[in-house]
């Protein structure tokens, strides 16, 4: 498997494809780069030289905010907000839906599983 900033990519699939498989890559991207690089997006992965995979590297450290300083930035923001005591914060330390989704049904993936409340005797 080839690695490119240290993630393995699967080799048996198109490269266009396979660089995906790194966090903050996209489609869109992905074509970017390949174009950049003027490499075949149909190329499969495994036909890559070390040359090429030395471009691709220093091509995503160079321009593109990738991996592990991508989801730093991404939690560094959501700490951002929620020590500023804005209401998305605040929805993010109560691990409720942050961009205006209902939740008196659905958003279980948020809420987690349901908790069933009792009811009062009169």
């Amino acid at each position: 498997m080839p690695r490119v900033i240290g993630i393995d990519i699967p080799e048996n699939k198109r490269l266009e494809v396979s660089l995906r498989y790194i966090f903050g890559i996209g489609p869109t991207l992905a074509t970017k780069i390949c174009e950049d690089l003027s490499l075949d997006r149909n190329r499969r992965a495994n036909t890559l030289t070390q040359d090429e995979i030395a471009k691709i590297n220093t091509l995503l450290q160079s321009k593109f905010v990738v991996e592990g300083d991508l989801r730093r930035q991404i939690q560094n923001n959501i700490k951002r907000l929620i020590g500023i005591h804005s209401y998305r914060g605040s929805r993010h330390r109560l691990g409720l839906p942050a961009r205006g989704q209902r939740t008196r049904t659905n958003s279980r993936t948020r809420k987690g599983k349901r908790k069933t409340v009792a009811n009062k005797k009169a």
